[in-house]
């Protein structure tokens, strides 16, 4: 039987992470009776953080060995450029593991360098690694093809030295694409969506949908006092914010806020919580805060919004909780759909704000009724090539589908991003909605 010692460091690496995850299923139950709802949920995340590094140690040690141990035995490896490199790697890793650590100890009205330097390296290590395992796949499967020898002559190895020069141009280029793409301001996207029974008083009522602002390490107060803006220059008649509009509590993140008291919608601004509200444990002093800034939180609750024109017609504006709050058992918290439509008849148009695409789907099997749904969580996948399981999770992945007959879901992008700086097949969004009357 082999022993620990003599396993391999990517296996060590492994079990480790899995004692790491076991640890935390089996602290769960002994948690919940020891610590208080915001200390437990932040040795969660802690542990999360955990977890995240041991997995990501298989991946940190096949980088190393593809960029920095491979060379070792090359005329250039006692070099003092190649000493560089060594540090230079060492470095990159170092900041991709500490990103995680950076949600619990570096949030600010305005994120720090280091937040940004950390989680620019850890989306580089994602695009780095998915390079570096498809040429490896590329490669193999041209040697089994072409029946290669198991041999290694010069021509092999200097084959094998190009797949990590490609893979690192590769992530270097699209590093900087994805960084460029997510500096620039969100586009606004207008659309057009008929909702059934809606009062012909409230036709071209314009609706700005945000989602996914993610307020915390790297996203601070200058990018959302500049979404403020926007949202403002859209004059619309009903703001909503459809959850993730923070990775903080309340109290650190503050300052960082404020912008949102500007917000004027004439017929309100409105807000959904997201998974990330739970993870913050502090979704009641949110909540207040929102208020203080004249946003209502729908919280697996609805309102009427009426027609300027007429106080006969109105539509039914709905909110749920996310569904992770039951994942997460926070307390008073989770999906409710039965409680967010009481009073809510299929008599008058509804339209219903939840996080999760799959909360959606859940939503119009429950009630048919529902005429237009709106979203956010996914981030168009936010960046290559986590696009891909984005997609395949999320039975709606991006932009507006039609269910049946009467209805609609809009899922956004996200205004911002979450944590990682980048933007790789995907753009930030502000949505511009305009209901129409059928």
């Amino acid at each position: 039987m082999i022993s620990f010692k003599q396993l391999p460091l990517e296996a060590k690496a492994a079990v480790a992470a899995g004692v790491v995850f076991f640890s935390m299923i089996l602290s769960r139950s002994y948690l919940a009776e020891k610590l208080d709802l915001r200390m437990r949920h932040w040795v969660l995340r802690l542990q999360m953080a955990l977890f995240a590094n041991t997995l990501m140690l298989m991946g940190s040690l096949h980088v190393w060995k593809s960029t920095v141990t491979m060379f070792t035995r090359s005329s250039a490896a006692n070099s003092f450029c190649f000493m560089l490199w060594k540090i230079a790697v060492f470095m990159f890793l170092a900041l991709a593991h500490s990103s995680f650590f950076t949600l619990l100890f570096l949030v600010a009205e305005e994120p720090y360098f280091f937040s940004l330097a950390a989680y620019t390296c850890l989306g580089a290590y994602i695009i780095l690694i998915f390079f570096l395992f498809t040429l490896g796949s590329v490669e193999q499967a041209y040697k089994f093809l072409v029946g290669r020898g198991t041999k290694a002559g010069t021509g092999n190895k200097n084959r094998t030295a190009i797949k990590p020069v490609l893979a690192v141009m590769l992530t270097l280029v699209l590093t900087v694409v994805g960084l460029l793409n997510a500096s620039q301001p969100p586009t606004v996207h207008s659309v057009e969506i008929p909702v059934h029974k809606l009062p012909s008083t409230m036709n071209n009522l314009k609706v700005v949908l945000l989602s996914d602002i993610h307020l915390g390490p790297t996203v601070g107060k200058t990018k959302l006092a500049m979404i403020v803006r926007m949202v403002k220059a859209l004059k619309p008649d009903i703001t909503v914010i459809v959850g993730d509009l923070t990775d903080a509590e309340a109290e650190i993140i503050r300052p960082a806020v404020e912008p949102l008291g500007e917000l004027d919608s004439p017929l309100g601004t409105y807000f959904v919580t997201g998974n990330h509200e739970y993870y913050t444990s502090d979704v009641s002093n949110w909540f207040e805060l929102l208020k203080s800034f004249h946003i209502q939180p729908l919280h697996n609750e609805n309102v009427k919004i009426v027609s300027p024109k007429s106080t006969n017609d109105w539509f039914c504006l709905a909110g749920v909780d996310d569904i992770e709050a039951d994942v997460l058992r926070y307390s008073g918290h989770g999906m409710d759909l039965k409680k967010a439509l009481r009073g809510c008849s299929s008599e008058h148009a509804i339209v219903l704000l939840a996080h999760q695409p799959i909360a959606a789907k859940w939503a119009l099997q429950e009630r048919p009724d529902i005429n237009l749904i709106l979203s956010g969580h996914t981030h168009g996948g936010q960046m290559f090539p986590l696009n891909a399981g984005a997609y395949l999770l999320n039975p709606f992945f991006v932009g507006l589908y039609k269910v049946g007959q009467n209805t609609f879901v809009y899922v956004s992008p996200g205004t911002m991003y979450f944590g990682i700086p980048m933007r790789l097949g995907s753009r930030a969004e502000i949505t511009e909605i305009i209901l129409r009357s059928p």
